[in-house]
């Protein structure tokens, strides 16, 4: 009896054993193919990401409209014609929408909306390209691709003309209160050049005009190009000598990747450099917003 019972424990043994031992070996495969599917969906979801690039220019032919963000109340860039019937939009950046619209051959839309609401729109893919005085700056390129750059201004300080000789320098600035508009490169420059100073940031900029007017802050930061109209309107502002030393690119936003569309607005903004239209079309609308400014 013995001698079975101990028969039967060695049996029962070596069949638990190989039973492991088959699970152990079957096992192996399985992870085996497990890693080769993870690698087969990761590749997939990089060619779903990729596949997405580069339709923005073939939806656009398909739909038959372009449709272009920008941020009115930045004159001469993009202001609202307050003389027109329809209250529409106008401005150099307008006018090189309608350029690129054209190439196209296709109908210009324009949505218009706050500066900080404008650049979130590119990536939820509301609008095709965004123009609308940005600079192309390190951070945003992360994002979002650029143009050409196809203006250059000197950033400064918008004051009142009778505190000229009270705010001539930088460090005349530093602890003021100033004012730019949100989101912007100008607002950037204040927080950095004038840690110690309360900073009012406003969507437009004929708001952050009314805190100078009324007193309630020493300057506007604002680009050259922008602040010329409000010069020549407004006998009571002028510029401030003060030298920020720092100068502003402007380029067209749009999503990452779209290279044949960004080849063609790259041609419309090479087109209107050489033949003088940029230069024409500042001074243009530098004296309509003057004007609009009188009424």
């Amino acid at each position: 009896m013995k001698k079975k019972a101990m028969s039967l424990l060695l049996l029962a043994t070596m069949t638990l054993n190989l039973l492991v031992g088959c699970g152990e070996t079957a096992q192996e495969p399985q992870e085996e193919a497990k890693e080769v599917v993870i690698e087969e969906e990761d590749t997939a979801k990089e060619g779903e990401v990729e596949s997405s690039y580069g339709e923005i220019l073939s939806a656009i032919k398909e739909r038959g409209k372009l449709i272009v963000g920008t941020a009115s109340g930045y004159p001469p860039y993009e202001f609202v014609d307050i003389t027109s019937a329809d209250q529409q939009v106008i401005g150099i950046d307008m006018e090189l929408a309608k350029a690129i619209a054209e190439e196209l051959g296709v109908e210009l839309v324009i949505e218009d909306m706050s500066f900080s609401s404008l650049l979130a729109s590119l990536p939820a893919k509301k609008i095709d390209l965004a123009i609308a005085g940005i600079a192309p700056t390190d951070e945003r390129k992360e994002s979002m691709d650029f143009s050409d750059s196809y203006l250059f201004a000197e950033q400064s300080f918008l004051i009142l003309k009778s505190n000229e000789s009270v705010y001539g320098t930088l460090d005349s600035f530093k602890g003021q209160p100033l004012a730019a508009q949100k989101s912007t490169t100008q607002e950037r420059v204040c927080q950095d050049l004038f840690p110690d100073s309360q900073l009012v940031s406003l969507d437009k900029v004929p708001d952050c005009i009314m805190e100078l007017k009324s007193g309630k802050v020493a300057g506007v930061c604002i680009e050259s190009i922008v602040g010329q109209q409000y010069v020549i309107s407004d006998e009571e502002l002028t510029f401030s000598s003060a030298d920020l030393g720092i100068k502003k690119e402007t380029a067209i936003a749009l999503e990452k990747g779209n290279e044949d569309l960004l080849e063609i607005v790259n041609k419309v903004i090479a087109d209107n450099m050489a033949n003088g239209n940029f230069d024409k079309w500042i001074m243009e609308y530098s004296e309509i917003a003057a004007s609009n400014a009188g009424n």
